[in-house]
């Protein structure tokens, strides 16, 4: 359902209380006459320092998913939009499709995420030139990064490299440099792949990736750029935003 200012669309976006980047992120990329109205998974902002508090946020995470949902939708919008990624990843392709399933279900209107995003991003970008090789950048512990890999693999991609920056808590992904971002991506670069890929909604990295495609003269895919765009597309609304990397002005 649209109102007087989402005359086109009205996004709901669901994101994890502790992220503070998805929803700047996706305002700079949102057209005339479409909104976004969030709703927050509530989750603590323990430290992350290993594999097993990683798994711990992930769970917490997945826990207060569908409540989550169901708040969002009171609202009545038209699509919703995953603003947290490491779920979308978890257990490989098949799973992320039964995923999507069980959101498409929950919230009875069609539901975009980051893992699919970046696939089809990756199509839009391999229409152009193939694309075989990718490296990655997370703000992960290990496991997370282990996870991103398998998925990315079972849906045809060698990943040379994942660099997790093992961000301190859920809402320390937030503050992680530019420069950091920037010093990874070059460190990523030197395995030669096809593309790099940027996961982890928290992760400030839209107009860090747009600057690396002039660079690097690649596609630099940041995955809040990818889901919003993918959002927008699966919702008929082709509107070009340019300035913040090709995906968004070409595709």
């Amino acid at each position: 359902m649209v109102d007087s200012l989402g005359y086109r669309l009205k996004f709901g976006v669901v994101a994890p209380s502790t992220n503070t980047s998805v929803e700047p992120e996706y305002a700079q990329l949102q057209p005339e006459g479409v909104t976004n109205h969030f709703s927050r998974i509530t989750i603590p902002d323990d430290p992350v320092i290993d594999d097993d508090s990683f798994q711990n946020l992930v769970e917490v995470i997945r826990e207060n998913t569908m409540q989550a949902i169901d708040s969002v939708m009171t609202c009545s919008p038209g699509h919703v939009v995953m603003g947290m990624s490491a779920e979308t990843f978890w257990d490989g392709a098949e799973r992320a499709d039964t995923l999507h399933q069980a959101f498409q279900e929950r919230a009875g209107v069609g539901v975009t995420m980051g893992s699919h995003a970046c696939q089809a991003a990756l199509a839009a970008y391999g229409s152009e030139k193939e694309i075989k090789r990718i490296s990655v950048l997370t703000p992960y512990m290990p496991v997370g990064d282990r996870m991103v890999a398998g998925f990315f693999q079972d849906i045809g991609y060698e990943v040379t490299r994942v660099i997790g920056l093992k961000s301190a808590s859920p809402m320390l992904i937030a503050h992680e440099p530019a420069t950091k971002l920037r010093d990874t991506m070059l460190e990523l670069n030197k395995d030669e792949p096809d593309a790099i890929i940027q996961c982890g909604t928290n992760l400030a990295c839209m107009r860090v990736a747009a600057e690396a495609e002039r660079w690097l003269d690649k596609p630099v895919i940041a995955i809040n750029t990818a889901t919003y765009w993918h959002a927008l597309r699966q919702s008929n609304i082709d509107d070009k935003v340019f300035g913040l990397g090709r995906l968004m002005s070409e595709w």
